[in-house]
């Protein structure tokens, strides 16, 4: 994990859940080829399983990142500028014609926002995605389609940009498309250099002890990476092709420095004592991503069957090192004497072997029949070594290090049948059968947990899938979708290490969380293919999710509140949603408006009062709350010259406070502006973030027994970013062809 370990441990739980946004991430398997389609007036329509959002002749994506132009797609939202949501949606996972990109979380983010979005046809976001697809959950898909050229030559585009917020950072990418007859290659490099800055506020306890902790958080991030894809046509029916993704991170010297504030009250509410210590921690962090896939197609009738081979091989290293230093100290953080300090050594390794064969037969009578199957093999290592020093007693621990290895094995087969009954109606019916055999194992665990140094797993899950299509007439369309799917945790979440904040606030992973699962429903009308409504429910059963518990710690006479973040299953929750949206351009297209407006509702029933790597007790802590939240997003581009050489952009969102799987998420909203110029090659823009600075998210709780939590996190949204975007060569270059790879699915669990 990275430098800010709370907020990242946040986001990918129940903290990411509430963000109207999405992603990290990283894999499935559709092994459909994505053909480019003809520039329609349809710009936005509803198709089968997915909405197509048609972006090839607008001037949105002139300039723009392909992150940039996500943020403008009908249907999706960001709040914290990192992760998309799908509406109605948990999390978004983002595809490259048809194949899931290969890359963590943080990785992908960083790479779509340094990649220009020029050379993308369409969008397709598919809320439901069907039986062949291997995504986690309740997990939507975002697939990028880029334009397919029909001539042989050499293009490319070059585009660097500078932001400044707290502080100033800088990006940039080169992209080349070469094909040459049978031969195609593409390439992309993209690098950035930044400061990511935090500032929060944690304030957990109950009538008696208050503890809070104020501080900054500043993670220096050097980036690289990208990919090489080859394509070769081995004859008229038959193709090879080889891919390598890449992604370097390195965040060294990041600091986390927080003031700790503790105070004890008697039951009166007097005052009876106050202390303070100062947190200093220094976090290293390098990370390296790899992934080669090899894949063969064969097109085995003119109806368009094909039989699809992907072998892959993925490789992820995180090199991680801590150093926590508490302090005394007083209210005006005046550093004392050195009193305790912590060592962490956390380094992550995780390979994968991967196949995959799928094949679709299409028969005359608009029936097609999917099948395949899949095979991961992974294994994690995860060689944890802890030290721990109280110079005020003057003692000295140096634990015995911890090695957890992790062996998984998935097999997963699908049977996908579709029929098009007539020009009105179609419909999909389809069913997943996986079989998935773990082993975590542990040569030092916990005196309380001996059972640690084993912790065996097998599940065997059948995932059903529907979808119905009527178009009740060319302006009128409905459809309707049922999908269950699973939630494996992450490969870091299983890690059981705990991560150091300050020296009565933690973050602990579980070797014993098992798989969730969830099932999905949605129903969708579309009115001339501008005006929608969706409706979705979603039930979630056995939730894995990060849990703030507390606790009253007594050391050296004086009395902490310890609050501890531990990953867990913790109960189930349903999410109700109903969003109305329109896609329509006004005026003679000098305003193009995407508007969502749409109520979500949510009810949770969890509950945790221990640690289960630790067997250690706490507070019992219970969500059985609910709320119903209004949503709204507009995305506006407004022609400024009848040359369509000068565009402004107004983009403007708003959650209301709703209740997540910790808490209550108070109101959040964002206006961002940007203008841009059109010249020959040459795109110019300047783009200004979160301008009335309320993007800033808060989360409350408070619970029937007198505790309660309060997180303020600010990351410095409001910034500006100025861009300059170069395109050159032949643009009728065809791209090389996409495939969909083998280790996909695992590569969104890195995270």
């Amino acid at each position: 994990m990275k430098t800010p370990i709370l907020i990242a441990a946040l986001f990918f739980s129940g903290f990411a859940t509430a963000q109207q946004k999405t992603n990290d991430t990283i894999k499935s398997q559709n092994t459909k080829e994505i053909e480019a389609v003809t520039i329609t007036k349809q710009v936005f329509k509803k198709q089968s399983d997915r909405f197509v959002y048609d972006v090839a002749a607008s001037p949105v994506a002139k300039g723009n990142t392909t992150f940039d132009l996500l943020k403008q797609t009908p249907l999706l939202s960001t709040t914290d500028d990192k992760t998309l949501k799908i509406a109605g949606k948990n999390n978004a996972i983002v595809y490259i014609n048809g194949r899931k990109s290969n890359m963590d979380a943080e990785s992908l983010t960083s790479f779509l926002k340094n990649t220009p979005a020029e050379n993308i046809q369409k969008i397709e976001v598919i809320t439901l995605p069907g039986s062949e697809y291997q995504v986690e959950a309740s997990d939507g898909i975002i697939n990028i389609v880029l334009k397919k050229k029909m001539t042989d030559g050499l293009n490319g585009n070059f585009r660097m940009s500078n932001t400044q917020n707290k502080y100033n950072s800088t990006s940039s990418s080169a992209s080349l498309n070469y094909r040459k007859g049978k031969f195609g290659l593409n390439a992309n490099i993209t690098g950035s250099q930044e400061i990511e800055p935090q500032e929060y506020i944690i304030r957990n306890g109950n009538k008696n002890t208050i503890t809070e902790s104020v501080g900054p958080i500043d993670s220096p991030e050097k980036n690289l990476g990208g990919y090489i894809n080859m394509d070769y046509q081995l004859t008229d029916k038959s193709n090879l092709a080889l891919s390598w993704n890449t992604w370097a991170s390195n965040s060294k010297g990041a600091t986390i420095l927080l003031n700790n504030t503790y105070s004890n009250y008697d039951d009166n509410g007097n005052l009876t004592n106050r202390f303070y210590n100062l947190s200093r921690n220094v976090l290293n962090n390098r990370s390296y991503n790899n992934n080669f896939n090899l894949n063969y197609e064969l097109k085995t009738d003119e109806e368009g069957s094909k039989l699809n081979l992907n072998a892959a091989y993925l490789t992820y290293k995180r090199i991680q090192d801590s150093d926590n230093r508490t302090y005394a100290s007083d209210a005006n953080w005046n550093q004392g004497a050195l009193a305790n300090q912590i060592i962490q050594d956390t380094p992550q390794n995780i390979n994968n072997i991967s196949a995959m064969a799928d094949y679709i037969k299409k028969f005359k009578n608009d029936f097609t029949v999917s099948i395949g199957g899949n095979y991961n093999k992974t294994k994690t290592e995860n060689d944890t070594k802890y030290e721990s020093t109280n110079f005020a007693a003057n003692e000295a621990t140096k634990y015995k290090p911890n090695l957890f290895e992790y062996d998984e094995n998935i097999y997963g087969f699908y049977l996908t049948l579709e029929k098009k009954f007539s020009d009105k109606f179609s419909g999909k019916i389809g069913t997943r059968y996986e079989i998935t055999n773990s082993i975590g194992t542990s040569d030092n665990p916990p005196a309380e947990r001996p059972d640690m140094a084993r912790v065996e797993k097998n599940y065997n899950n059948i995932l059903p899938y529907l979808s119905l299509n009527y178009a009740i007439n060319d302006k009128n369309n409905i459809s309707y979708a049922f999908s269950s799917r699973m939630r494996r945790p992450s490969f870091w979440e299983l890690n059981p290490v705990r991560n150091i904040i300050t020296q009565d606030n933690y973050t602990q992973n579980n070797p014993f969380v098992k798989s969730s699962s969830i099932y999905n429903q949605e129903l969708t009308y579309m009115f001339k293919n501008s005006y929608f409504l969706i409706l979705n429910h979603s039930y979630f059963k056995d939730v894995i999710t990060m849990v703030p518990l507390q606790r009253d710690v007594v050391r050296d006479g004086n009395t902490y509140r310890q609050l501890a973040y531990i990953r867990s299953n913790y109960g189930d929750k349903q999410e109700m949603s109903a969003m109305l949206g329109m896609q329509k351009s006004f005026f003679n297209q000098y305003l193009t408006t995407n508007f969502n407006i749409g109520l979500q509702h949510n009810i949770n029933n969890g509950t945790l009062n221990s640690d289960p790597t630790t067997g250690e007790i706490f507070d019992t802590y219970t969500n059985t709350k609910k709320s119903t939240s209004l949503i709204i997003q507009t995305n506006n581009t407004i022609r400024l010259d009848k040359a369509k050489t000068w565009f402004a952009g107004v983009n403007f969102f708003y959650v209301d406070k709703q209740q997540i799987d910790f808490g209550q998420l108070q109101s959040l909203a964002g206006l961002d502006l940007s203008i841009k110029k059109l010249w020959n090659n040459w795109t110019f823009a300047v783009n200004v973030n979160d301008v009335l600075r309320t993007n800033i998210v808060k989360i409350k709780d408070e619970q029937a027994d007198g505790n309660f939590n309060y997180l303020s996190n600010d990351t410095f949204r409001r910034g500006l970013t100025a861009s300059v975007t170069y395109n050159f060569g032949n643009q009728k270059v065809q791209k090389a062809r996409k495939v969909d790879g083998a280790a996909d699915d695992i590569k969104s669990r890195t995270r």
